[in-house]
């Protein structure tokens, strides 16, 4: 009998990334390195955006999405983004949920105060891990860390999504219990995007003066 163990998967079942170049024969760190880099620098199926602030700029929260996929090299490119966020000692303590299924779409409208708008051509929920955040830390901090790691993550796949000719809105009001009912975990969420093809753009709000954000301490 091959008592040989087999190699871990990187990949969820049902999310494979495009990129992938077979690199799920094994679980090593470079490897994972190597398939993030290659996805993140894979050149786009079209133009898109590489300068910074005028992805930040243009960035609004859209609720109406037209019924156009979003293509699959997107979907990585996105999701590995939120790899690339900062996190608490690099421990990553949140996980991303890529609902997929049409009900499960629908379900989540109900847990999200029934906006319509969650029924968007990509959905991603990230929640809070703080078990992944080993640190000698109480563990109120360890929770708050995972809270950081989650919406740092988040905010960075909702900028490549804009970065990439899509739209998102960000979506906070939620039933939490509902929401973990809906995607089968005990994980706590913290946020949902909702991605997808805009049906028009929109222009710039006002926002506040910086001399009304901005407090210089001496």
């Amino acid at each position: 009998m091959d008592s040989k163990k087999e190699p871990e998967k990187l990949y969820p079942s049902g999310y494979e990334p495009k990129e992938s170049n077979n690199a799920d024969s094994s679980s090593d760190t470079n490897v994972r390195n190597q398939l993030l880099n290659q996805i993140l620098k894979s050149s786009p199926t079209e133009f898109i955006n590489t300068d910074l602030f005028t992805v930040m700029s243009k960035r609004r929260s859209t609720r109406k999405f037209t019924d156009k996929i979003v293509e699959t090299v997107k979907i990585d490119k996105i999701i590995a983004a939120a790899d690339t966020a900062p996190t608490a000692g690099n421990f990553q303590g949140f996980e991303i949920f890529y609902v997929k299924s049409p009900e499960k779409k629908q379900q989540l409208i109900e847990a999200c105060n029934n906006q319509p708008y969650v029924n968007a051509p990509l959905v991603l929920v990230f929640c809070k891990n703080p078990s992944r955040v080993k640190m000698n830390f109480p563990e109120e901090i360890l929770k708050k860390f995972a809270i950081q790691d989650a919406t740092l993550a988040a905010a960075y796949s909702q900028l490549a999504a804009q970065a990439l000719g899509l739209s998102s809105i960000w979506i906070g009001m939620f039933d939490e219990q509902k929401v973990m009912k809906v995607i089968n975990t005990d994980l706590i969420p913290s946020s949902i995007l909702c991605v997808g093809y805009p049906k028009q753009n929109k222009f710039p709000k006002p926002r506040r003066n910086l001399k009304e954000i901005v407090h210089a301490v001496w």
